[in-house]
């Protein structure tokens, strides 16, 4: 955060800055050149500054007679090495270290309007109309924040006698606090600080702080495997770290229990997850999803969809129970890596999207953030405990690892004129899209050169904090503070002076509105460029041409002909209609035993592909289908009639085949 951002201010950047929720708006000020510089860029101009932290670990080491590497390693793995500017992630963890404190009234609570945000989730309008919003679940149960694992930077501080807020917000005294933990779990384990780096696994282990072994032992791999193949990185304010190599590092991982004679637990399904990850089950209510047998006889999986709860774990896991609920998800990847709960099956069409297209043929994977005031990134064991997760069902269900397939909630359309306006904002501005892709083996990096008209390009907008505005309309205050967010602002012409692209679903808005989502291109969507002058970039963005600044290519990557990107135009001269669903046409369901859907055929209206535009296929034609389902095996309906898939703005819509003609991308 900005050294010129007062305490004041700070106070008043409220929870929805984590997902956007309902209410509220986040504003982002128009970015000049130099605040969309790239991090190689920023790490080019630190200068000899680029040592400092690296010292700080080494004084650290030797201070309190921690390993250097494991000190580097855990760090690594907390935070990749960011200090953050002293402000929180979503659950409480701050600096280097990714000590934690949560104090009463930094956790926000939740208003009956959040609530119901998340609950009625199916996308089905002949679901939905049973959704009682007057018997919806309760408030969820609120923080335990005297839970000492919500205070290691206490803990911390107490050790090396320096006050709370020194170690929450300098870097060097983070470290220090670290490695006196570090150290002092080590004595408590086996009595003594050893040399040899594998030795300090059960230190590793504990500070963690997963309540169960599984959680904790994964933490500890992923820290030695770091120790072992080494690691270096520029942080975002410019240092150059290196963890060098040490391969022969043997971690001494503690002798296993024997099993004791206490009774069984109760069976329970046994988690569809990758080994290593420590996952569990946890059934939803069978209310809140619709049985099936994905992706057998055409009922194929072929997204992947991120979310982030805006609660805490056991309080999603209450949710998903709650037959009153109507929301679901697949899996629950808690806040802090430790744990994966699984709630419904991969075969099963969970209620998480919104949108019933959506929901039938993705997975949803839910991330544990819970409701920090002022928490603006999420940290690094959930992002690598996701990523595992995430790695596995793309392999198992043959899913590209690409943006139109690994997508946010924030991406999903609204299935009908009426819906379009209150989709979600999850995971939101705050989640690193370029580093979660690159922990997928996906890396979307820049290419470096200026792209061309009729190309289709990777958008990749630096991560790299931005002047922020933040409206709070039950205050209406304004704070305006710095933040890191996965997106760059798009004008109506090549200037920062020109209009922002408008959305018709949308109203009048104020273009630095974060809900805003006409004049915001997301980290890795890929695009047709639709013009090209100087400095700036124009792509073809719902309907109209949205220019933004992409100096020598630098926030673009052209995706190569050989990867045989689809592109899709007008067939003639009348506007293309826009879906925000793919369902079969009405006589499909004739003999199925399903009535017709209402509103069965109806696009987007305000929506639309003007002739002469081109947009990119998000995937190969599909048919036209909806699935009948409930608390039984349920009827897929399937028509003749095929749709493609397509990034259309911010989010991904549909039109149908026989609209379209695929043309060659251009080339320079």
């Amino acid at each position: 955060m900005s050294r010129s951002v007062t305490s004041r201010q700070r106070k008043h950047t409220g929870r929805k800055l984590l997902g956007y929720g309902v209410a509220g708006a986040l504003a982002l000020t128009a970015l000049g050149p130099q605040a969309l510089a790239a991090p190689a860029a920023a790490a080019a101009d630190a200068g000899s500054a680029g040592s400092a932290l690296q010292g700080r670990f080494a004084r650290a080491a030797r201070e309190f007679k921690v390993p250097q590497s494991v000190l580097m390693a855990v760090s690594y793995r907390q935070t990749l090495w960011e200090d953050h500017d002293g402000e929180p992630s979503t659950s409480g963890a701050y600096n280097v270290m990714g000590l934690t404190r949560v104090l009463p009234g930094d956790v926000e609570r939740p208003t009956a309007q959040d609530r119901l945000a998340h609950l009625d989730l199916s996308g089905d309008p002949a679901v939905m109309k049973r959704f009682d919003a007057s018997r919806a679940p309760a408030a969820e149960p609120s923080v335990d924040t005297a839970d000492p694992r919500l205070h290691t930077l206490e803990e911390g501080a107490k050790l090396i006698g320096e006050p709370v807020d020194a170690v929450r917000t300098d870097a060097g005294q983070s470290i220090r606090a670290g490695a006196a933990l570090l150290a002092r779990y080590q004595r408590a384990a086996t009595g003594s600080l050893p040399a040899d780096p594998g030795a300090w696994y059960p230190a590793v282990a504990r500070y963690s702080q997963s309540p169960d072994a599984k959680g904790a032992d994964a933490f500890a791999e992923r820290v030695f495997d770091s120790v072992r193949s080494g690691e270096s990185r520029v942080t975002t304010d410019g240092q150059h770290l290196a963890l060098p190599a040490d391969p022969g590092v043997k971690p001494a991982e503690p002798s296993k229990k024997a099993a004791g004679t206490a009774a069984a637990a109760p069976a329970a399904p046994t988690p569809e997850c990758p080994a290593g990850l420590n996952c569990d089950y946890k059934p939803a209510d069978p209310n809140n999803y619709n049985v099936a047998n994905r992706p057998d006889n055409g009922f194929d999986i072929r997204q992947i969809v991120i979310h982030d709860t805006e609660g805490t774990y056991e309080g999603s896991i209450n949710t998903f129970q709650d037959p009153r609920s109507s929301a679901s998800t697949h899996y629950i990847v808690k806040d802090d890596g430790s744990l994966v709960t699984q709630v419904v099956a991969t075969k099963d069409e969970s209620y998480h999207a919104g949108n019933k297209t959506v929901n039938m043929h993705a997975l949803g994977v839910e991330h544990v953030g819970f409701a920090m005031k002022t928490g603006s990134w999420y940290g690094e064991p959930l992002y690598d405990a996701s990523a595992t997760l995430v790695k596995y069902l793309a392999d198992r269900f043959s899913i590209p690892l690409d943006r139109e397939h690994i997508v946010g909630h924030d991406e999903v359309p609204g299935p009908l004129d009426g819906y379009v306006a209150g989709q979600h904002w999850d995971p939101g501005p705050f989640w690193d899209w370029n580093h979660y892709m690159s922990l997928l083996g996906a890396d979307d990096c820049a290419g470096g050169r200026r792209p061309v008209a009729g190309q289709v390009v990777k958008v990749v907008p630096p991560f790299t904090p931005r002047t922020t505005t933040y409206y709070d309309p039950a205050t209406k205050v304004r704070t305006t503070f710095d933040q890191p967010v996965n997106f760059g602002y798009l004008y109506a012409a090549p200037s920062t002076d020109a209009a922002a692209p408008t959305d018709p679903y949308l109203g009048d808005q104020i273009a630095t509105e974060g809900p805003n989502w006409a004049n915001k291109v997301v980290a890795g969507g890929r695009y047709v460029v639709a013009d090209q002058q100087g400095d700036w970039t124009a792509i073809w963005y719902g309907g109209q041409k949205a220019w933004f600044q992409n100096p020598g290519g630098r926030y673009t990557s052209v995706v190569a002909r050989s990867a045989a990107p689809v592109v899709l135009k007008a067939k003639g001269t009348a506007p293309v209609q826009v879906y925000g669903r793919s369902y079969p046409e009405d006589a499909a369901y004739a003999g199925t035993g399903v009535p017709v859907q209402g509103s069965n055929s109806a696009s987007l209206t305000k929506y639309s592909i003007p002739a002469g535009q081109a947009y990119v296929a998000a995937g190969d034609p599909v048919a036209g289908d909806y699935y009948y389902g409930g608390t039984t095996l349920g009827t897929l309906v399937k028509g003749a009639q095929t749709f493609y898939p397509i990034r259309y703005n911010h989010r991904i819509a549909w039109v149908r085949t026989a609209d379209v003609q695929a043309v060659a991308p251009g080339t320079r």
